[in-house]
């Protein structure tokens, strides 16, 4: 491995790390804390509010709603083009509410979100359970969502879904999180370019498992393709691996814990078999050209994948994954690579929050703009697609055709119910009723529904993290010598146990236990 990779890496988790540190709680009503429980290209993102929403503001109460881009890279002006039409559109429909639109790029969402809600900038938040430092396994700790458990009865916004995905994302007994309906279970497949499939007569069928892979990947490589395997600058170990562990802290940096599905026990997953052959192979494919340095140095953005610069890759199962086709600028196929599973966090994958410093009269505006958000059509057609005639047009079936290259460009899963955001030209009428039976036909973890609490063992937790950012992420993208994994995988174990690891595993497995009585 060499030093100006690890560094680089290191840099960038430290520089995420002290970003978070500066989030404060905030005023208003915090959420309890739990008691059970490579840079990408600069962005032009519409400028924040300043203090968030006030109520002196033309179409009643102002909110500042920052979200992620992760199909393109924001345009300021075309973001507060779509941020007017959904005010006018809110006047229109005699809404107490108006928005105020900050679009930022992925690769720099978590760290302008965490200085934004450093500052109160923000009172309502897209975030996901996935998402480093402003996940919502660090927001509910850290006191930085505000409880609407007893604003949603009774509302549009909590009648645009069944109990059950309110009772699947709740914290403590209590609502934080807006979750969005979309495949609310966890499955993941491997994802080929069409094209790569017809050119070389690929049987995808014949793929079970990554090894499988080998073959394909060595045409891709032989073609001259920059990414014959493209990782997405992803530890994926805890995706591929998720019929054999709940890894219940939805979070790569902090995958050295699962719960094993074999035993129902806690595990440290650095020391398993599973491990061991997951970064040996990675590392194996390094040494032949099929993954790039690139990925292990986050050099690769969230829109390499709209390039032809790659031949296989990885994709989240959904009910409907042409949707696939219009978010790559291509045609892709997939092929299952893992069963899907229910769990604690799974409904959590893409949400929405209102942050702590809102008032309660901010926090009323934003369950009334998501409730609109989630049940009007024409609302959630503009906010996920942009303004019609420009971005997108309605085909002669009333589906959705997105302009070729038009700067706003959000996918359903990371905007409104799949319930009702227009479905694609390339997506079925039926699309919301597939996503209910997607949702319906998972398995469930025997750990569905527990979440950890970290407070105990935080500094500890927090080292260890930090430990996965020098060994973990590497060892996953291919960062080693072959012939260095095993011995670095006792040096990662070492490490995480001089960061305290033993302390945290000790936790985990107490409040597990706990939790299965």
């Amino acid at each position: 491995m060499k030093n100006k990779v690890v560094k680089k890496v290191l840099s960038i988790a430290l520089a995420s790390a002290m970003v978070f540190g500066m989030v404060g709680c905030g005023g208003g009503q915090a959420a309890a804390p739990a008691d059970g429980g490579a840079t990408a290209p600069e962005t032009d993102a519409a400028a924040p509010a300043g203090d968030a929403g006030s109520s002196d503001v033309a179409g009643g109460v102002n909110i500042s709603l920052y979200r992620c881009c992760f199909n393109t890279t924001p345009d300021s002006a075309k973001t507060a083009q779509v941020q007017d039409a959904i005010n006018a559109y809110l006047a229109e429909k005699g809404a107490n509410v108006s928005i105020t639109l900050t679009d930022i790029n992925s690769g720099e969402y978590t760290e302008k979100a965490n200085l934004a809600l450093a500052n109160n900038e923000i009172n309502l938040l897209w975030t996901a359970s996935w998402e480093s430092t402003i996940g919502t396994n660090d927001l509910v700790p850290q006191n930085s969502v505000y409880d609407i458990t007893d604003l949603l009865p009774g509302t549009d916004l909590y009648a645009s879904m069944d109990e059950g995905q309110w009772e699947a994302t709740k914290y403590n007994g209590k609502n934080y999180f807006i979750p969005v309906y979309k495949d609310n279970v966890e499955g993941y497949d491997f994802m080929f370019r069409q094209e790569l499939i017809d050119q070389h007569n690929w049987d995808i069928t014949s793929v079970k498992k990554l090894a499988d892979l080998e073959p394909m990947l060595e045409d891709a490589k032989n073609d001259g393709l920059k990414y014959p395997f493209l990782t997405q600058k992803t530890a994926m170990f805890y995706r591929w691996y998720i019929n054999d562990f709940d890894f219940f802290t939805a979070d790569s940096t902090a995958n050295w814990v699962a719960v094993d599905r074999a035993s129902d026990s806690v595990v440290d997953t650095i020391l398993t078999p599973q491990y061991k052959e997951f970064c040996t192979l990675m590392c194996q494919w390094a040494e032949k050209g099929y993954i790039s340095e690139d990925d292990v140095t986050k050099v690769t953005t969230d829109t390499t994948t709209q390039t032809q610069d790659w031949g296989i890759s990885w994709w989240t199962d959904i009910p409907v994954n042409d949707e696939a086709d219009s978010r790559y600028e291509q045609d892709v196929t997939m092929q299952p690579a893992t069963d899907r599973w229910a769990h604690s966090n799974s409904a959590l994958g893409s949400c929405y929050c209102v942050t702590a410093n809102s008032t309660e009269e901010q926090a009323k505006a934003a369950i009334e703009f998501m409730g609109l958000l989630y049940t009007d059509k024409k609302l959630a057609d503009i906010y996920t697609f942009g303004i019609e005639g420009e971005d997108f047009n309605y085909d002669a079936n009333g589906h959705v055709e997105q302009v070729e290259n038009a700067v706003y460009n959000h996918s359903m899963w990371e905007s409104a119910s799949a319930t009702v955001v227009t479905p694609l030209a390339n997506e079925p009428d039926n699309k919301a009723e597939l996503y209910k039976e997607f949702n319906g036909g998972a398995n469930t973890s025997s750990a569905a529904g527990f979440r950890f609490d970290k407070a105990p063992v935080e500094a500890a937790y927090a080292a260890c993290q930090n430990v996965f950012e020098t060994y973990g992420f590497a060892l996953e993208n291919g960062g080693y010598p072959s012939a260095d994994v095993e011995k670095t995988i006792e040096e990662y174990q070492a490490a995480l146990d001089e960061a305290g690891y033993q302390e945290v595993l000790a936790e985990f497995q107490k409040q597990y236990d706990e939790w299965k009585k």
